[in-house]
């Protein structure tokens, strides 16, 4: 919903009332990950979308009868193969999409956070998708030192449940993470929704992720420019103020003069674990100071330019400052895919996939290679991975030793 929220926040500011088809659940193969959002105004003006085509006929008009109703509801669609028309989704998968009405002044912690969106506070919105009648669509709106809105109006009967709610809103939101969230009406988690429980989708609303850029070269700029197309808010870093300057990367966010490791020293509260590095110099002055410092930082992709030569180089200068092999281990280098990239524009578009699939658990494969889902999800992959181990172990240890 984030892509669509400055449209929301116009149109709340103007009174206008619309309605949030937000993706809640996705299963099997699905064009587009939860959070994903179509709105409609009293207008019928639309704007975002749920699944890249398949399905937005349908939730348009679900989006128009909760204008009228004013009730929430959440609807399932999957793959129709009895007629060709019928809504569904061609890919096989299923979507959950969620619709809720808003009318501005109607709900207090909603407005509340679309405020606090508006100013760009960071804030997790904990709306119930599923659960026991009356809790429907109720809205929780986390900050990281504080909360408006309440699941029930009797305090003293929802507190467990509201604090849950907070505690782990709360969480999701330092983690820039937004999902589901199952809870028992005692506030403890449970491992799926059913009668006794409430599930609630969380949306995270954070500032872009970081990509740092370091080295002012004719990569850099190509760079720049894919980086900004995937979302991020990206910085130029170069010692040589000749190069590192806004005419030659017009569009970053900002370029900034100094040694790499000294600028990194002075972000360290700005990074998490969605930030990327891409260091581009291929200078040992500039990059052994600085990945020394960033492959002990816990930020999402560490990926450095130059041949295998310059990379061992650069492993040996890293062990002799003390790193461990599992740090150095976090270095992409040489940085990208081998997509036997020439130009600049090429070797960004190399770049930018090795982010995208160690960010998503891709295999980086041809798709046509394989024969599972196309869309990823690394949290059931690593689970899929560990189980696998787990089994692996147990046959082992079951295996009849030698005499």
């Amino acid at each position: 919903m984030q892509d669509i929220a400055e449209q929301l926040l116009a149109w709340h500011t103007s009174g206008r009332s619309f309605a949030v088809a937000t993706v809640v659940g996705v299963t099997g193969s699905a064009p587009r990950d939860p959070g994903a959002a179509l709105a409609v105004d009293a207008d019928g003006e639309a704007i975002g979308s749920v699944s890249g085509g398949c399905v937005e006929g349908a939730v348009y008009e679900l989006c128009r009868a909760a204008i009228e109703s004013g009730e929430p509801v959440l609807e399932r669609f999957g793959y129709s193969d009895e007629d060709a028309f019928a809504v569904g989704l061609t890919c096989g998968g299923i979507l959950d999409v969620f619709v809720q009405p808003v009318r501005p002044g109607a709900d207090p912690a909603l407005d509340a956070g679309i405020a606090l969106i508006a100013d760009g506070t960071p804030v997790a919105l904990a709306r119930v998708v599923a659960g026991p009648a009356g809790l429907l669509g109720a809205t929780v709106a986390v900050t990281a030192d504080t909360h408006h809105g309440l699941l029930s109006p009797a305090p003293s009967v929802a507190a467990p449940l509201d604090r849950a709610v907070v505690a782990e809103a709360r969480a999701m939101l330092d983690a820039g993470r937004t999902g589901r969230l199952v809870l028992g009406l005692d506030g403890r988690p449970c491992d799926e929704h059913g009668q006794g429980t409430v599930t609630l989708f969380v949306e995270s609303y954070v500032p872009a992720p970081r990509m740092l850029v370091f080295g002012a070269i004719d990569f850099a700029a190509a760079v720049v420019r894919i980086g900004k197309f995937l979302g991020y808010d990206v910085t130029v870093c170069d010692a040589r103020p000749v190069f590192a300057t806004e005419r030659r990367f017009p569009e970053a966010d900002r370029v900034v003069v100094d040694w790499p490791h000294r600028y990194l020293d002075t972000q360290l509260d700005r990074l998490d674990g969605r930030t990327v590095l891409c260091v581009l110099t291929h200078d040992a002055k500039f990059d052994l100071p600085l990945l020394e410092r960033a492959l002990r930082l816990p930020v999402g992709y560490i990926g450095a330019m130059g041949s295998r030569r310059t990379h061992r180089e650069r492993e040996a200068g890293l062990r002799a400052a003390g790193l461990t092999d599992a740090e150095i281990g976090r270095l992409r280098s040489p940085i990208g895919l081998d997509l036997g990239a020439r130009t600049p524009e090429e070797t960004a578009v190399s770049v930018a996939a090795e982010i995208v699939a160690h960010r998503r658990g891709g295999s980086c494969l041809p798709l046509s290679a394989g024969t599972g889902p196309i869309h990823h999800d690394l949290a059931q992959d690593l689970a899929a991975a560990e189980d696998s181990r787990e089994t692996a172990a147990a046959r082992r240890a079951r295996k009849p030793h030698a005499a």
